[in-house]
């Protein structure tokens, strides 16, 4: 048996590195104390040579990342067992939460972004999380988010208490938050196309709001649709549009010149559509909306906009993981090669969380990747559903026992 030691090499039959640059096919890998430090084609150099881990019929890609879901709610169809997570207490929610992190584990996922839920329940969740084996996952959770009062945002925050500013509220927050979520509109219209409901907070409030969290180190994700709701939360400096629908070219160009990551979550809309009664307005607008969603992400790849996937995963007919799946393949319906659907799914998901030297597999990075059996081609025909080793296949077929003690290399 060999067992691979802080230095060693990884012969790889496909890399997506996770850059959006071409798939790269027979590497070799070299890793000095668990960081990476090559990346070159193999041209056989790794046949024979001691220690070197086979991975010649498999594609490595850096762990996925869903830049936006909400742990608390699961994407089931069914009414009781939905508002029962609506309204439960935690002890209700922990196991569910601990569920979805094994299903985002089992599809490559590696890290989330949580936007928020009415008890800050994934964020005491997070905190409480003694190792691992429960935590799968790495979670960054704004714990509630922040709504105006009587607005849409209750099942996911809470708004500032009386004669406080939402600047005040983030200012005194005393809570452990990976980073602030503001709700900026309401949802999106399954009824009327287009429909925009006015802003939650007016450019001042909102621009204080975020230099407010700023100044404590937290990145701003706003919940935001239309063409003002999303308009006054780039000028305001958010780091990240969360939904844009219906936002226009006016905004993806803003974007674009500012650098304000947009997370599209255009599988809500798929989900709905599919999900409805097919013949109802509600469906036939859902499909409307996904449609016009797919024309504003070609567009913004056109105009260079940084987009991190993410899922919503939560929503109704929205599971956590394989959305992530879904989401890549509506990507590249609007353009997007599969390696560039991939860095928005790891480089651009793991830039947008603030997760250091990880997110791509390059010279200087972190050596964690997900290993799927297989070639690129296979990876969304599978919809990664069973496709990633788990560290014991991983050390199976290698025959190696320490490769991820050793190196770090995340398996399954």
């Amino acid at each position: 048996m060999t067992v691979m030691t802080e230095s060693g090499f990884i012969h790889a039959g496909w890399i997506i590195d996770g850059t959006g640059g071409p798939v790269q096919q027979d590497m070799a890998v070299q890793i000095d104390k668990g960081f990476i430090r090559s990346v070159a084609v193999s041209q056989g150099y790794l046949v024979n040579k001691p220690g070197a881990v086979d991975l010649s019929d498999c594609t490595i890609l850096p762990g996925l990342v869903d830049a936006h879901v909400h742990l608390f709610m699961s994407g089931v169809n069914d009414p009781a067992l939905r508002a029962l997570q609506l309204n439960a207490d935690y002890n209700f929610i922990k196991p569910v939460i601990a569920k979805h992190l094994k299903q985002l584990h089992t599809y490559g996922v590696r890290a989330v972004r949580d936007g928020g839920d009415y008890g800050g329940y994934a964020l005491r969740y997070k905190n409480e999380c003694p190792d691992d084996t429960l935590c799968p996952v790495q979670i960054k959770t704004a714990g509630k988010a922040w709504r105006k009062p009587g607005r849409y945002g209750k099942l996911i925050g809470r708004p500032p208490a009386d004669g406080q500013t939402l600047a005040g509220a983030i200012k005194s927050q005393n809570i452990s938050a990976d980073h602030v979520k503001i709700v900026q509109s309401g949802l999106n219209s399954l009824s009327q196309f287009g429909r925009e409901t006015p802003p939650q907070f007016t450019l001042e409030e909102l621009s204080e709001a975020v230099s407010a969290a700023h100044k404590r180190g937290l990145k701003v994700m706003v919940h935001c649709n239309g063409e003002q709701p999303v308009k006054t939360a780039v000028q305001a400096g958010c780091d990240s549009v969360e939904h844009g629908f219906f936002m226009g070219t006016d905004n993806l160009k803003r974007m674009a010149d500012t650098g304000t990551v947009w997370v599209p979550t255009a599988v809500t809309m798929k989900a709905y559509a599919e999900h409805l009664n097919p013949d109802s307005t509600e469906a036939v607008m859902a499909r409307r909306n996904l449609d016009h969603q797919l024309e504003q992400i070609a567009e913004a790849k056109r105009l260079g906009v940084v987009i991190a996937l993410g899922t919503d995963a939560g929503s109704l007919g929205v599971h956590h993981g394989s959305a992530v799946f879904e989401e890549l393949k509506l990507l590249i319906s609007a353009g997007f090669t599969l390696p560039e659907a991939i860095q928005c799914a790891t480089g651009n998901g793991a830039g947008l969380l603030g997760i250091k030297r990880q997110g791509q597999i390059t010279k200087g990075m972190a050596a964690t990747f997900i290993i799927f059996k297989g070639s690129p081609e296979k990876l969304l025909q599978s919809s990664g559903k069973s496709g990633f080793l788990t560290e014991s296949q991983a050390i199976k077929k290698n025959r190696v026992s320490e490769t991820r003690k050793s190196h770090g290399i995340y398996n399954g």
